[in-house]
Parts: structure tokens; sequence; C-alpha cells
């Protein structure tokens, strides 16, 4: 025989991943279809890479969404307007990436590597998001590796080519 409670806390449990996968959902103006993203060149330390550009708030919150490889010499920088703590996170990734945070003079103020993708819905409810140490004004997403491979430290520095 079956209790009430033993039938409620199930729909209780889908109510809450049902609650949690709404709260993740991609606002229109973010689809995949409706984003363009301007291109533009930087430099982190001698290592000059194209980047697409995340400068308003539909291509930030896009980001990188889907994209299935992304080379090394290429990268996705995130530009914000005003220094802050920019927390960004891995949803619908393909790949696992590194995050290096930059300050308004193009110094590292931090550094994440090898960040796992969120592709299943399991994945997706409990996707990490990544907050830095300190302020920032420029966050870049390279594929997993690039800091290893170009020695990228705190005491690299960006510098904006075009933009």
């Amino acid at each position: 025989m079956t209790t009430r409670s033993q039938v409620l806390i199930p729909i209780f449990i889908a109510a809450v991943i049902i609650g949690a996968v709404g709260l993740i959902s991609i606002p229109s103006e973010s689809k995949l279809e409706s984003v363009e993203f301007p291109r533009g060149t930087i430099k982190v330390d001698d290592v000059p890479l194209q980047v697409q550009i995340a400068d308003t708030e539909p291509r930030r919150v896009r980001g990188l969404m889907f994209q299935d490889v992304l080379p090394y010499d290429q990268g996705m920088i995130f530009v914000f307007e005003q220094s802050g703590l920019y927390s960004l996170w891995m949803l619908n990734m393909q790949f696992s990436l590194d995050m290096i945070w930059f300050d308004e003079d193009g110094k590292v103020v931090h550094i994440e590597e090898n960040i796992p993708p969120c592709k299943s819905p399991l994945e997706i409810t409990t996707c990490q998001s990544v907050v830095p140490q300190k302020e920032a004004v420029y966050v870049l997403e390279v594929t997993s590796g690039f800091v290893k491979q170009n020695n990228i430290t705190k005491d690299s520095i960006l510098s904006i080519i075009s933009i």
C-alpha cells in the first residue's frame, strides 16, 4: 500500500528538477540563431588570438554554447562596461575550457583551468558557476590546456589589438 507521503516525495522531486531547469532557460534574444559575434584580435603575453567578442548581454548569455570546437589560436572575450565579480558557467558547452579574468589594465586577476562542460540534463541542473577572486572587466574563454601550453600566469598581460 502506498502512503500519501510516498506519492508526494516523487512529485516534489520532479517539481524541483523541472523548476531548476526552468530557472536556467536561455532568454529568447540569446538563442543560437539570433546571436552574431563581432571578431577581434588580442594578445595574452606574446600569444595572439582571434576572438569572438561578447560585449552585450545577449552575446554574454549565449557565449560559446553549442560550438563544437575552438582551436588554440581562438577564443571568446567577454567585455563588461565596468569592473565587477563576473561569474560564468558552462551551460550547453561541448568541450572543457580555461577561463582567465583580467582587470581594466589587462592584468590577470583569476585563472580557472580545465572546467568541464555541462551537456546532459542532470549536468545542467548542477552546472558549476565559476566566480573570480577579484573584480574584472574582461574574461577570456579558451580551449582547455591553453593556459598550460602558453605558460599563462597571474603575471600575464592582456593586450587589446582590435575589439
